[in-house]
């Protein structure tokens, strides 16, 4: 392997020296359960064929002194990322508890050998509620960004069907754009088009400016002081460095695209709308415990890193892993940083916490927010150096109270280096939050995962059962709309 690619260095991008900074050390964890035991002997030949010939997880962080650090392509010895956890079945009382607690002592370590590449694999062959194994892979945050990672280990499996097939995307759904032809001033007098057109592309221009401009001085504030509200679920400073308590819960999908159709809305405004509603709920009864009512105007509020690269397709991924180097593909975090509102109060009407999530969301989608803070802290870095940059998304993560991300799995099963995934569910720890909700949708299925601080959030499971009932509650109430169209 150094025989064929040499000594190939590659400077670390900001978003990859950032999550190096001890205060922000963070690692992505992805929970894979399968319909068969783990062989060994096939995961290892897997391994050989696509992800070690991937440029991130077959390199090295080298750092000389006060030079910038670089990758450097080694040799990867696979058996030293390679955990087998020893287990016997007959002697564990409850598989599903024992996989739980194995990923919270798992939270409690970090990866210090820097003489290898900074991931690892964990296989358990113990039948749980829902597979019959798990893998736990653990990849330093610094190989690249949540939605890139996932879609790389998808381009490391196949279709369950067909072996030789990589897996299906969902599409955007979004209709194609038709070419704009001239509007002449002649007979057919449609000259007041253009003169609409224009009008609209100023209008949408204005809101582009100004949100983005509200936008930036709301995340400078929360930078200098403006902080969320103290609540049983905000975690209190030093809380990155505390073990996580990761739970999940299988969701249908069907139910959300119901709900979508019926207010005209998207799957993230549902998974926005859920949580908010989770969030209330589950407030209502701790705040009910202390004889106390869920306040009014709670300021609850996601920090939510963006990768403003587009994430490579699965395709050229498994491009790249097969030819073994990136070629012209950008790969690495370019991260920017998005300030998310969630509306954390009691409403009567459930689908009211989609429809302003729909409000926030599509105001966000008309901001330049994440490419301001991006550049923002590029100048900061090369200014002051990177502890300084360290220093901006550390303080807004610690003035706000949860991360929230969601990402698109494949439409039909899959098989992962020949044992087919049964689910998939990613999640980060080490960022100054006490809680993080992710959802990963696969097949027909979304899958909720939740990253809680035990000394904050006490109950994690209650909590996941209060998003997944929300989407039961809306649900319901979507059938009494008339969906949105007709």
């Amino acid at each position: 392997m150094d025989e064929e690619w040499g000594r190939v260095e590659e400077p670390m991008s900001p978003g990859s020296r950032l999550f190096h900074q001890p205060r922000f050390n963070c690692y992505i964890v992805a929970l894979m359960g399968f319909g068969r035991r783990i062989d060994l002997d096939v995961v290892k030949a897997g391994l050989e064929l696509t992800l070690i010939r991937h440029p991130r997880f077959s390199s090295v962080k080298i750092a000389e002194g006060r030079g910038r650090p670089r990758w450097v392509r080694t040799k990867v010895v696979l058996e030293d990322h390679l955990v087998v956890v020893e287990v016997d079945p007959r002697k564990v009382e409850c598989p599903d508890r024992f996989l739980e607690d194995y990923v919270s002592e798992l939270t409690k370590t970090t990866m210090e050998d820097f003489s290898k590449p900074l991931w690892e694999l964990h296989l358990i062959n113990l039948p749980t509620t829902e597979a019959e194994s798990v893998a736990i892979f653990r990849i330093h945050h610094s190989l690249g960004d949540g939605t890139s990672l996932v879609s790389l280990l998808l381009a490391c499996t196949r279709k369950a069907a067909d072996q030789s097939s990589l897996p299906t995307l969902p599409t955007s759904g979004r209709t194609r754009r038709i070419p704009h032809r001239r509007i002449t001033t002649g007979d057919d007098k449609r000259w007041w088009k253009g003169l609409l057109a224009m009008l609209l592309s100023l209008w949408a221009a204005l809101r582009l400016a100004w949100n983005t401009a509200v936008d930036m001085l709301l995340f400078a504030a929360t930078v200098a002081f403006m902080k969320d509200d103290e609540t049983p679920v905000k975690g209190q400073p030093g809380v990155g460095v505390n073990p996580k308590r990761i739970v999940r819960r299988t969701l249908n999908f069907e139910d959300m695209k119901t709900i979508k159709k019926a207010l005209g809305s998207t799957i993230n405004d549902v998974l926005l709308g859920m949580t908010s509603a989770g969030l209330a709920h589950y407030l209502h009864k701790r705040y009910k415990g202390t004889l106390r009512t869920l306040p009014e105007n709670l300021r609850v509020r996601s920090a939510v890193l963006v990768n403003i690269r587009p994430s490579p397709g699965i395709h050229a991924l498994a491009d790249m892993m097969e030819k073994g180097g990136e070629g012209n593909m950008k790969w690495g975090n370019c991260l920017g940083c998005v300030i998310v509102p969630f509306p954390v109060k009691q409403c009567e009407d459930p689908l009211d916490y989609v429809r302003m999530a729909k409000a926030v969301a599509d105001r966000k989608k008309h901001s330049l927010e994440s490419v301001c803070t991006f550049l923002g802290s590029l100048l900061i870095l090369k200014a002051f150096g990177i502890q300084a940059a360290a220093v901006l998304p550390h303080r807004v993560f610690s003035h706000t109270t949860l991360s929230f991300s969601n990402v698109i799995g494949p439409v039909e099963e899959i098989a992962f280096c020949g044992h087919p995934l049964v689910y998939l569910a990613p999640t980060v720890y080490g960022h100054p939050h006490a809680l993080t909700v992710h959802f990963q949708s696969y097949m027909n299925k979304m899958e909720l995962v939740i990253a809680a601080d035990e000394s904050v959030i006490t109950d994690p499971h209650k909590l996941c059962e209060a998003i997944a009932g929300s989407l039961k509650q809306m649900k319901d109430a979507s059938a009494t709309v008339v969906p949105v169209g007709k």
